[in-house]
């Protein structure tokens, strides 16, 4: 099936979990409990469901909806009836009034001399500020749980609160198998799509490697032939995945996602974001940025230098969110009245300066994945330079660590454009901004969407040679 490209190494971890609960039947505490996290509508809920079903074994699935406890508890009654644990009926007839008591019953609904499945989705919504679901969650797995050849599997979309569940100090801690869940990474992205290298980095900067999104790309199209369609469908994926994420991840929130909003129409320094947001105060502007980042919306990043800098950056860290804020969001009513062509048409003007530099984080993670090779060594840290005022920015800056290094592997420039290779300008101006980061003659290498003219570089890297990096 398409929207499993790529998930082979998840749904292994997954068997694992279950065969060791296999091997423990009939042992003291055969139980193993896995706590999956990733972004909304990257497939979670999906791969556990695949993984449950073709598992063989006796599996119940359950999704809160965070409406209120008492919706959620008579949820899990429901979502039995359509289980095959073989006592399901039990959950189904009790109807408990609490999660103490609701994991009673869970318990004894568990097949002892057999594994079996739960998997309980979206648990963030579960989870309060004094700690009550964990401390129950807790109590249950060490008590009944744990006792049972069962792989419990937990599932959040909110990063920050899948984390805490896990964390030291809280009622969770060590008791379960931290997964995360990435979108498919741009080789995944271009095996699914049928693509060539280099479109495979430009599908992947318009869907973000959402296995939904992707589904709607026929095999073997042109970005252009895939935008048109879903510019002229206003119920596409593409179209409605970002405000449905949004609506669940800041349901009250105005002011983040105005603030996000200004992030994602390419402002970067807190100043300039403070402007777009409408002139917000330094402090709500902080508060703002404090909840995206902890939410992993947004990425906060220094420059890479042996000297310390406040020239703080802030971008949207998801690239499908990233191109949906700056061209299809402000365009909704245009693409809802039918006029998409008019969206389309803009998307073609931005096109090539915005993908220049929304491609350079996608290039930074495959060297960290390619280094080291024949020509380069590793490099602990990867990231750019600049100086407050732009007048030194280089792309790519290797180093021993981040954000003050203490040594400086290699410098390089993204020159990501169609028919035209990095050349021997391009170079003489990375020469003269590595002059400005450090008087050492570190190593300067070039990536290019269509390769070098010159010579002088110590190493150069294509849309192919970058795409490796994923395909181990």
């Amino acid at each position: 099936m398409a929207d499993f490209v790529g998930r082979r190494h998840e749904l292994e971890t997954l068997d694992r979990e279950l065969a060791k609960v296999m091997a423990g039947v009939g042992g003291e505490r055969p139980g193993r409990c896995v706590m999956l996290r990733g972004r909304r509508r990257v497939g979670k809920s999906r791969l556990v469901e695949r993984f449950a079903e073709r598992s063989g074994t006796p599996f119940l699935f359950y999704a809160a909806t965070g409406a209120s406890p008492g919706a959620d508890l008579e949820r899990l009654g429901r979502d039995a009836q359509s289980s095959s644990l073989p006592l399901a009926n039990l959950l189904s007839a009790a109807r408990p009034a609490s999660w103490d008591a609701a994991f009673d019953v869970l318990a004894a609904a568990l097949p002892q001399d057999r594994a079996s499945v739960v998997v309980m989705d979206e648990v963030p919504y579960l989870m309060d500020a004094e700690g009550a679901f964990e401390g129950m969650l807790q109590r249950a797995w060490d008590r009944m749980l744990e006792k049972r050849p069962v792989l419990l599997v937990l599932i959040g979309s909110d990063l920050s609160m899948m984390e805490a569940l896990n964390s030291y100090g809280r009622p969770f801690h060590q008791r379960g198998r931290e997964m995360v869940l990435g979108p498919l990474n741009p080789a995944e992205v271009g095996a699914m799509l049928d693509l060539d290298a280099a479109s495979a980095f430009d599908a992947t900067l318009i869907t973000g490697g959402l296995p939904l999104v992707c589904t709607e790309w026929p095999r073997g199209a042109g970005m252009w032939e895939f935008l048109h369609a879903a510019l002229s469908d206003p119920v596409s994926a593409l179209l409605v995945s970002a405000e449905r994420s949004l609506a669940a991840e800041f349901p009250q929130q105005v002011q983040a996602r105005t603030v996000l909003s200004a992030i994602g129409s390419g402002e970067r320094t807190f100043s300039n974001i403070a402007r777009a947001a409408g002139g917000i105060g330094a402090t709500p502007l902080q508060r703002s940025l404090g909840m995206l980042l902890d939410k992993r919306v947004i990425a906060a990043e220094l420059p890479v230098s042996t000297r310390p800098s406040k020239d703080r950056r802030y971008r949207v860290a998801d690239p499908y969110l990233r191109f949906w804020l700056k061209f299809l969001g402000p365009a909704m009513q245009e693409i809802e009245r039918g006029r998409g062509d008019l969206t389309l048409e803009r998307i073609r003007e931005s096109w090539t300066s915005w993908r220049g530099r929304a491609v350079e984080p996608l290039v930074r993670e495959a060297l960290a994945r390619l280094l080291p090779d024949a020509h380069l060594p590793a490099a602990p840290a990867i990231g750019g330079y600049w100086t407050r005022t732009n007048d030194v920015e280089i792309d790519i800056v290797g180093a021993d660590r981040a954000p003050i290094a203490k040594e400086l592997l290699f410098v390089g420039s993204v020159k990501w454009l169609e028919n035209s290779p990095f050349d021997r300008h391009d170079l003489a101006a990375l020469h003269r901004h590595r002059a400005a980061l450090t008087p050492a003659p570190v190593p300067v290498i070039a990536v290019s969407r269509s390769g070098t003219d010159c010579a002088g570089v110590d190493a150069a890297y294509g849309p192919t040679d970058l795409l490796a990096g994923w395909s181990s």
